[in-house]
C-alpha cells in the first residue's frame, strides 16, 4: 500500500512538473513571437532609412556629374592665355555638345559675342540666352528649370574670373525628358521610387514623365512644410497617397546634396509591402507558436500515456522477473534520454530564429528565393519531427535533407560557406546511414570554425561505395563554443550497435575529416 501511494505521489509530481514546463515553454514561445514581430517592424524602418540614404546618395551623385563641367572650364581658364582661350573653350564646348542630354550650350568671354557649342540653335533660343545673360550678368552660379522651346531644361550657368580678370560666362541646358530616360535605365530600385523638386515645387525629375516641370505641391499631397525638418533630423516622414502609384506610401523628404542647388528628394515606399512583410512574419510567428503548443501537448499526452502504461506493466514485471525489470528500466531510461536530447538538438530555437530573420530579409529583396527558402525550411522540420525507429535512414534521404539544410545555410552566409557533394558510386545511395549524420558533421564544422568572405569555410561530401567522407578546412574560432560531443557520441553509439568500427574523425594537414561507413540492410 505504501509503495502504491508513493508511486501515485511521484506520478502527480511528475504531471505537475510537465504541466508547468509546458506553460513556461508556451509562454516563452508566445513572447518570442511578439518579439519577432516587433523586431520585424523595427527592421522595416531601418531598411527604409538605409534605402533612403542610398537613394539620396545615388541621385546626388548622378545629378552632381552634370556639374563637373565647371571644374573643367576652370582648369582651361588656368592653363590658357588671351591667345588660345577662345579656341580651348570652343573645343570644350564642342566636346560637351556631343552629349545627347545637352540641349544646347554656350560661352562668352568678357563682353565678346556669345559662342554656341551646338549647331542649328534657333534665333528664338539665341535671343532667350542673350536676355538670360543680360539679366544675370553678375550671377556666379545659377541652377534652374526653364522651358526652352518645346522642351523643359535644367539650365546650369556659372561665371569664372581668371587671374588677369578675364571673365568667362558658361552655360548649358540639360533636356529633362532625356534625363528622365537616362535615370530610368540606370536606376534599378524596384521596391521604391523617388522624385526631385526645387524649393518652389517645380518637379525636376519624376518616374512619371508627365509630372516633370509641374508644381509638385499641386499634383501631389506634398506640402511646402515637408521641406522643413525637425531638430536632430535631416528628413521628414509621413504616410500619404502616392500621386504616381495611387496607393498609400511611406514618404521621406530630404534635401538633395547637389552643389549650388536648393533641391529636395522624396523617396516613397509602398506601405502595402511593409504591411505585408509584418503580416508574413506574424503568420509565421503564429504558426510557430501553434505548432510548438500542439507538439508540447502531444508530448505531454505521450508521456502521460507511456507513464500510465509503464506503471501497469511495472506491477506485473516486479512479480515475475524482478531482475529483468531493472535491466529493462535502464534501457528505457537511456533510450528516453537519447530521444529527448535529439529532440532538443533538432528543434533549435536559435536556428529557427536565424532562419526566420533570413526569410524576412529575402521577402523584401528576392521573393522567389524566399519562397524556396520557406519550402526548404518546412521540409527540414518535417524531416526532423519524424525520426526513424532504428535511427538509420537511406543515404539518398539523408542526402536530400542535407541539400535543403545547405541551401538555408548558404542563403544566410552567402559567400562565407562553400559546399560540394560528389558521388563516386550510385549504388551507395541505396545503403543506410545514421539519422542526421550529415547535419551533425556539417553543423559542427559551422559551429567551431570561422567563415568569412576572405576565408570561406569549405565543406566537401564524398560518397564512395562503402563510406561517406566529409571534410572541411580548419579555421578554429578563437573563442570556441562549448562542445557536448553529443553528436559524435550519438554516431559512435549507432555504429557500435550495427557492429561498424570504421567510423573515425581526425585532424590532419589543416583539415577535419569524418568517415561515415555505410550500413547495408538485408531484407
Amino acid at each position: 500500500m505504501k509503495f502504491r501511494l508513493k508511486n501515485i505521489t511521484s506520478r502527480r509530481a511528475f504531471l505537475i512538473y510537465v504541466i508547468v514546463s509546458i506553460l513556461i515553454t508556451v509562454s516563452a514561445v508566445y513572447i518570442l513571437s511578439n518579439l519577432i514581430t516587433d523586431l520585424t517592424e523595427k527592421a522595416n524602418d531601418d531598411a527604409s532609412l538605409r534605402t533612403l540614404i542610398k537613394k539620396q546618395e545615388f541621385m546626388s551623385e548622378e545629378f552632381s556629374k552634370f556639374l563637373e563641367q565647371e571644374k573643367k572650364i576652370q582648369h582651361v581658364l588656368e592653363i590658357s592665355n588671351a591667345t588660345n582661350l577662345h579656341n580651348n573653350l570652343q573645343l570644350m564646348s564642342l566636346l560637351q555638345a556631343s552629349n545627347r542630354l545637352i540641349e544646347d550650350n554656350w560661352f562668352q568671354i568678357n563682353e565678346n559675342p556669345i559662342q554656341y557649342g551646338k549647331k542649328g540653335i534657333s534665333n528664338e533660343t539665341k535671343n532667350d540666352l542673350k536676355t538670360f545673360l543680360l539679366q544675370n550678368k553678375n550671377a556666379k552660379h545659377i541652377s534652374i528649370v526653364v522651358r526652352q522651346g518645346k522642351e523643359l531644361v535644367w539650365r546650369i550657368f556659372f561665371r569664372l574670373v581668371s587671374d588677369d580678370n578675364t571673365v568667362v560666362k558658361y552655360g548649358y541646358d540639360i533636356n529633362l525628358r532625356l534625363l528622365h530616360t537616362y535615370f530610368s535605365k540606370i536606376d534599378k530600385t524596384a521596391s521604391n521610387y523617388a522624385f526631385v523638386f526645387d524649393k518652389k515645387g517645380t518637379c525636376v525629375y519624376h518616374p512619371e514623365a508627365a509630372f516633370i516641370g509641374k508644381n509638385i505641391f499641386k499634383i501631389s499631397s506634398l506640402v511646402s512644410s515637408d521641406t522643413i525638418f525637425q531638430k536632430n533630423e535631416d528628413f521628414a516622414k509621413r504616410i500619404t497617397m502616392s500621386e504616381f502609384l495611387k496607393l498609400d506610401v511611406i514618404r521621406y523628404t530630404q534635401k538633395l546634396d547637389v552643389k549650388n542647388t536648393n533641391w529636395f528628394i522624396c523617396v516613397n515606399f509602398p506601405k502595402i509591402f511593409v504591411d505585408e512583410n509584418v503580416a508574413v512574419i506574424k503568420r509565421y510567428s503564429t504558426l510557430t507558436y501553434s505548432i510548438t503548443t500542439i507538439m508540447l501537448l502531444l508530448i505531454f499526452y505521450l508521456f502521460s500515456y507511456a507513464n500510465r502504461r509503464a506503471y501497469r506493466e511495472k506491477g506485473i514485471v516486479i512479480k515475475e522477473k524482478n531482475k529483468l525489470l531493472v535491466e529493462n528500466e535502464k534501457i528505457i531510461k537511456e533510450k528516453a534520454l537519447i530521444q529527448l536530447q535529439q529532440l532538443k538538438e533538432q528543434i533549435n530555437p536559435h536556428f529557427l530564429f536565424n532562419s526566420l530573420n533570413s526569410l524576412y530579409m529575402l521577402i523584401g529583396s528576392d521573393i522567389k528565393v524566399a519562397q524556396k527558402f520557406t519550402l526548404n525550411l518546412s521540409r527540414i522540420y518535417r524531416y526532423l519531427i519524424d525520426p526513424p525507429e532504428k535511427n538509420i535512414v537511406p543515404l539518398k534521404d539523408e542526402l536530400l535533407f542535407i541539400e535543403k539544410y545547405i541551401f538555408l545555410q548558404q542563403t544566410r552566409f552567402k559567400d562565407e560557406l562553400f559546399f560540394s557533394i560528389e558521388i563516386e558510386n550510385e549504388t551507395a545511395l541505396h545503403k543506410h546511414i545514421p539519422y542526421l549524420a550529415f547535419q551533425i558533421v556539417v553543423e559542427n564544422a559551422i559551429k567551431h570554425n570561422k567563415a568569412t568572405q576572405e576565408s570561406p569555410l569549405t565543406t566537401k561530401i564524398l560518397i564512395t561505395e562503402d563510406q561517406v567522407i566529409i571534410s572541411n578546412n580548419l579555421q578554429k574560432k578563437l573563442t570556441a563554443e562549448p562542445s557536448t560531443k553529443f553528436g559524435l557520441n550519438y554516431l559512435k553509439r549507432i555504429y557500435n550497435y550495427y557492429l561498424k568500427t570504421e567510423f573515425k574523425t581526425s585532424e590532419k594537414d589543416g583539415y577535419f575529416v569524418c568517415i561515415l561507413p555505410l550500413i547495408s540492410i538485408h531484407s
